[in-house]
C-alpha cells in the first residue's frame, strides 16, 4: 500500500509538471504568433509608406522632366530657327557674290569674242596678202629654174670642152715626156715628199715642242697643285708576315704528329706556314693578304691559347674568317667616308675593303686608291670640272684588283663589269675604271684625270718599290729599245728608270731626226713596258770640232 500511494504521489506530480510546461509553451507560441502579427503589421505600414513616398517623387520627376523637356525642346527651337536664319542670310550673299563674278565673266568674254572678232580678221587679211606672194614667188621660182637650167647646160658645155682640151694636153704631154699620167704622178709626188720631208720634220717638232712647252706648264702647276695640297702616308707591305712565338716548344707542338697540325692550318688558310731554325719567329707567307693576316691571326690565337689540334685550329680559323669580314666592311665603309664618296652598293664596299689588304708594288692598293681620289678631285676643281665626280672615278678606279685573283681578265674590264654588275650607272666613272691604263678610248674627261691621279700616287718617291731582278729586267729593256733604234749609238738608263738618256751619231742625223727618234723610243717603251709614273726619253746629238795646232 504504501508503495502503492508513493507511485500514485509520483505520478500526479509528474502530471502537473508536464502541465505546467505545456501551458507555458502554448504561451509562448500565442506570445510569438502575436509579436510577428505585430512586425508583419509594422512592415505592411513601412511598405505602403515608402510606396507612398515613392509615387510622390517620381510623380514630381515627371512633373520636372515634361518641364525640362519642354524648355529643350523650345531651345532647339530656337536655335534652328536662328540657324536657318543665318544660312538664309548667308545663301542670298553666296547668290549676289555669283551673280555678281558670272557678270563680271559674261562682260570679260564679250570684250574676248570681240577681240577674237578683230584678230580673225586681221589674220583673213593676212593670208589674202600671203597667197598673193605666194603667186608672185611661184612666178619667180619657175623663172628662176629656167635660168639655173640654162646655166647649169652652159656649165656642162664649158666643162665638156675643158675636159676634152685638158684630155688632148694629157696626151700630148704623155707623147712628149714618154710617161704615162701614173708614172708622172708618182714621181712628182717622189720630188715633193724628198723636198719637203725634212721641212715636215721641223714643222712637225716646232708644233709639238711648243704645245708641249705650253702644255708641260700648265700641267706642272696642276700637278705641283694636287702633290702639294694631299699629304697622304706611303704604306709599304710585304708578302711575307713574321708571328713571334714565347718558347720553341711551341714550334713542336704547332707541327703536331707527323705535321697534323701544321697541315691542317695551312689547309684552312691556304697559306704556306715556314717554321725553320730561327728563333723566336715563325713565317707566314701568301700572295692573298687576306688569308695571310687570317692565318697570323689565327696562329697567334693558338699559341696564346695552348690547345693546338686540327679541330682547335678549324674553330679558331673560322672565327677569325668572321671577324675578318667584319673588319673588311668596316675599313670599306672608312674608306668611303674619308673620300666622301656616297651610294655605294653593299659589295663595292666589300671589294673596297679587300683592297685594304692588296698590294701594287708594295703600295697598299686602298690608301692608293683614296690618294688617287683626292689628286683626282684637286685636278679636277683646277680644270673646272665635277669634283666629286673625280673623286668617285678615282676611288674606284683600281676596285678590280679585290677580284683579280679569282676572275679572268684585266683589272680595268674586270673592276668596270664588276660595278656596272652592282648599280653604277655613272659613264664617267665606268670609263676611267675600264681605260685608266689605255685599254679602251677615253669618252669623258675623267679618265685622263685618273691616270695622271695614279702615276702621281705611284711615282711618288717610296710610294712602290720593285724588286731588284725586275729593276735590272725593266734597266735592260728601256736600254735595248733604244739600241735598236737607227744612228743610236749609246744609251743609259738613269735616275732608276724614270729617265733614258739616248745618244745618235750627229754626222748622219739632225735636229729632227733626234726628234722623231725620242718619239718613236717612248711610244715603243709605253707598248712594251709596264711601268708606274712614266719615262722620260732624252735625245742628244753631240758635234765635236777637233783640231790641232802646230
Amino acid at each position: 500500500m504504501d508503495s502503492l500511494a508513493n507511485s500514485t504521489d509520483s505520478w500526479t506530480t509528474g502530471s502537473v509538471v508536464g502541465i505546467v510546461l505545456l501551458v507555458i509553451g502554448v504561451a509562448v507560441a500565442i506570445a510569438s504568433g502575436i509579436m510577428a502579427a505585430r512586425a508583419a503589421q509594422r512592415t505592411r505600414n513601412e511598405s505602403e509608406r515608402s510606396i507612398a513616398e515613392a509615387t510622390a517623387r517620381a510623380d514630381a520627376l515627371s512633373k520636372d522632366a515634361l518641364l525640362r523637356a519642354e524648355a529643350a525642346a523650345k531651345d532647339i527651337q530656337l536655335k534652328a530657327e536662328r540657324a536657318a536664319t543665318e544660312r538664309r542670310a548667308k545663301t542670298d550673299s553666296d547668290v549676289a557674290e555669283a551673280m555678281s563674278t558670272f557678270k563680271e565673266v559674261q562682260a570679260r568674254s564679250q570684250q574676248l569674242q570681240t577681240t577674237l572678232d578683230q584678230r580673225l580678221e586681221r589674220i583673213s587679211q593676212r593670208e589674202t596678202r600671203l597667197d598673193e606672194r605666194e603667186q608672185t614667188l611661184e612666178t619667180a621660182k619657175t623663172a628662176t629654174e629656167a635660168a639655173r637650167a640654162e646655166v647649169r647646160k652652159a656649165v656642162e658645155d664649158a666643162k665638156n670642152d675643158a675636159l676634152a682640151a685638158a684630155e688632148r694636153a694629157r696626151l700630148r704631154l704623155e707623147q712628149i715626156s714618154g710617161l704615162t699620167r701614173e708614172a708622172a704622178r708618182e714621181q712628182h709626188l717622189a720630188e715633193v715628199r724628198i723636198a719637203y720631208e725634212h721641212d715636215g720634220q721641223e714643222l712637225a717638232r716646232s708644233i709639238i715642242e711648243t704645245a708641249s712647252a705650253r702644255a708641260g706648264d700648265e700641267a706642272r702647276e696642276i700637278t705641283l697643285a694636287a702633290i702639294q695640297r694631299y699629304s697622304g702616308e706611303i704604306v709599304a707591305e710585304n708578302t711575307v708576315r713574321a708571328v713571334k712565338i714565347q718558347s720553341e716548344d711551341l714550334k713542336g707542338r704547332l707541327i703536331g704528329r707527323e705535321g697534323r697540325n701544321i697541315r691542317a692550318l695551312e689547309k684552312a688558310t691556304g697559306v704556306d706556314v715556314l717554321i725553320d731554325d730561327t728563333p723566336g719567329l715563325i713565317t707566314v707567307s701568301s700572295f692573298d693578304k687576306v688569308r695571310q693576316t687570317i692565318a697570323a691571326e689565327a696562329l697567334q690565337t693558338l699559341l696564346a691559347d695552348g690547345r693546338i689540334h686540327p679541330g682547335r685550329i678549324e674553330e679558331v680559323v673560322e672565327s677569325t674568317k668572321r671577324d675578318m669580314g667584319a673588319r673588311i666592311l668596316r675599313a670599306g665603309n672608312e674608306a668611303a667616308i674619308e673620300a666622301d664618296v656616297r651610294g655605294l652598293n653593299q659589295r663595292v664596299i666589300e671589294a673596297l675593303g679587300r683592297l685594304s689588304f692588296r698590294t701594287s708594288y708594295g703600295q697598299n692598293v686602298l690608301r692608293h686608291s683614296i690618294e688617287v681620289a683626292f689628286f683626282c678631285q684637286i685636278i679636277a676643281d683646277q680644270l673646272g670640272l665635277d669634283g666629286d665626280l673625280a673623286r668617285r672615278c678615282g676611288l674606284l678606279h683600281d676596285i678590280g684588283k679585290a677580284m683579280d685573283h679569282e676572275v679572268t681578265g684585266t683589272h680595268p674590264a674586270i673592276g668596270a663589269e664588276f660595278l656596272q654588275n652592282n648599280g653604277e650607272r655613272s659613264e664617267a666613272v665606268l670609263n676611267a675604271v675600264a681605260g685608266h691604263h689605255a685599254d679602251i678610248p677615253s669618252t669623258t674627261p675623267y679618265t685622263p684625270i685618273v691616270m695622271a691621279a695614279d702615276a702621281l700616287s705611284g711615282a711618288r718617291p717610296g710610294a712602290r718599290r720593285d724588286s731588284m731582278e725586275q729593276y735590272v729586267k725593266r734597266l735592260k729593256q728601256l736600254e735595248s729599245i733604244a739600241l735598236e733604234q737607227p744612228h743610236v749609238t749609246e744609251a743609259f738608263a738613269i735616275q732608276a728608270g724614270r729617265e733614258i738618256r739616248v745618244i745618235i751619231d750627229a754626222a748622219q742625223s739632225d735636229d729632227a731626226l733626234a726628234f722623231a727618234t725620242a718619239t718613236r723610243i717612248a711610244k715603243r717603251v709605253g707598248e712594251e713596258l709596264t711601268f708606274p709614273g712614266e719615262i722620260k726619253v732624252t735625245v742628244l746629238r753631240e758635234v765635236r770640232a777637233e783640231a790641232t795646232a802646230r
